[in-house]
């Protein structure tokens, strides 16, 4: 066997597993796990370093449009880019069709800024914002049969909002096709209530925007949620979910017996409702939805990270320019928190926070971060044994990570398109050095290579059985 590059001397970890193996790599594959492999043109040393499969982040906005005048800061080669300087391998973004557009129409808009822009592999959900007959009796069924096997619906925002009818027949659409529903679960009436009546009281800086949207308003819409999905009698994945009320409705309804999953983000674990309760116009650098909540619901995202209720750990990277008129600091914004773009950037950061504060810190296992940061996410979208593990015959996507490189988070090392990082100067033990797609080193110590090789994935239907 000729191989193309060994990767020696690191320790492999894996969902399930931590040995110590070279990795022997030919045709972007690996192909051999075995001690002592001395033949190929390219030899990395790994030395000290652990060798885990490359992060997956299947929460990710990128070149995405939203109100009039807001322009969203990272494109997909500024997204991927960051993405691989934070260690991941495959990014999933979401193609979200307009009101009056038709799927395909979407799909081959945001498919044709992706090709050639991407420095790591991507794979897109479906946003449905507009579920006509046509959409759900023909286009979707046709998309998922594709390759298109997950589907993302929005309960809040104007333009995106789904009728609880709509929602049950979105639902019953994925039931009969084998995919699986992602729910932004915020309560659109409750919200909008709430907005008019703090902007009435001369509540209007960012840090409103928290109380705009409590914690009983996505507690319910996750309640809602569950009991549509549970009507039809079909899987759901309740994203970014913020505090302990959600997570228990999560968790009553798996113990219950309903597959019902559940994601959480940095943002839940290490930012506060504080944050947004900033000088002037700083808070806007922390707002987005849900917000970050107090110190008890910090402890309750831990929880379901450790207890299995959130199988996957994403960054819901949504990014937006502070300094920018298309961006938080625009013209209305200033006047009302209602106009300050909902998002923040954290693409780079989320697998160092996690490391740090969860491995650090003994709150998580190793092959738990793995299983968190990579190969759920793998089994629930479709995209494993290719992604998200270190096997035989598995695309030889990996990152080489040094566990006790102590770094200070500031925005100039995550090389994105926004103009700050909502974790500037929190201090992280645990740092990607090497990110390496399909073989090819993508990013070194900081540098990434100018070569943009990364495809878009086409993937099967989700698996059942996660760690």
């Amino acid at each position: 066997m000729q191989l193309d590059t060994i990767i020696k001397g690191g320790t492999i970890v894996t969902a399930t597993d931590r040995f110590e193996a070279d990795i022997g790599i030919e045709g972007g594959r690996i192909a051999v796990l075995a001690r002592n492999l001395e033949d190929a043109p390219e030899i990395i040393d790994a030395a000290g370093l652990l060798v885990m499969p490359g992060g997956i982040d299947s929460h990710v906005h990128l070149d995405q449009p939203g109100s009039p005048g807001i322009v969203m800061a990272d494109n997909f080669e500024t997204g991927t880019r960051s993405a691989a300087i934070g260690g991941n391998t495959t990014v999933l973004p979401f193609c979200l069709q307009a009101k009056g557009q038709t799927l395909r129409e979407a799909i081959t808009e945001y498919e044709r800024k992706a090709e050639g822009n991407c420095y790591v592999d991507v794979a897109f959900h479906l946003i449905i914002s507009d579920p006509t007959p046509q959409v759900l009796g023909q286009e979707l069924p046709a998309l998922i049969e594709e390759g298109y096997t997950s589907i993302k619906i929005f309960m809040t925002y104007d333009d995106l909002v789904l009728r609880d009818r709509e929602i049950l027949e979105v639902l019953d659409v994925a039931r009969r096709h084998g995919a699986l529903v992602m729910v932004h679960a915020e309560g659109y009436d409750t919200i909008r209530f709430l907005t008019d009546q703090l902007e009435r009281e001369g509540k209007t800086a960012p840090f409103f925007h928290g109380p705009s949207r409590p914690v009983a308003v996505e507690r319910e819409a996750t309640h809602r949620a569950i009991s549509l999905a549970e009507i039809v009698g079909t899987d759901i994945m309740v994203v970014h979910v913020s505090n302990r009320q959600a997570m228990e409705e999560i968790r009553r309804a798996q113990q219950r017996g309903l597959a019902i999953y559940g994601e959480t983000c940095p943002q839940y674990l290490v930012l506060t409702e504080k944050d947004m309760d900033r000088t002037g116009m700083e808070g806007s650098k922390y707002v987005c939805s849900p917000p970050p909540r107090d110190t008890d619901s910090q402890l309750a995202c831990w929880e379901g990270l450790q207890q299995g209720v959130f199988e996957v750990f994403s960054s819901d990277h949504c990014p937006y320019r502070y300094e920018d008129e298309a961006g938080k600091t625009n013209t209305k914004g200033k006047t009302s928190f209602r106009y300050v773009p909902n998002g923040i950037p954290g693409i780079a950061t989320r697998m160092p926070i996690l490391f740090s504060e969860g491995v650090g810190r003994g709150r998580i296992s190793l092959n738990r971060f793995v299983a968190l940061t990579s190969t759920n996410h793998a089994k629930r979208y479709g995209l494993y044994p290719r992604k998200g593990t270190i096997a035989v015959g598995s695309d030889a996507d990996l990152v080489l990570w040094d566990d006790k490189k102590k770094v200070t988070i500031t925005h100039k090392l995550l090389q994105d398109g926004c103009d700050y990082t909502p974790y500037e100067g929190i201090e992280v033990t645990g740092w990607p050095v090497r990110t390496i797609m399909k073989g090819r080193t993508v990013m070194e110590d900081g540098v990434v290579q100018k070569r943009k090789s990364g495809k878009q994935l086409k993937r099967t239907l989700p698996r059942t059985k996660v760690f």
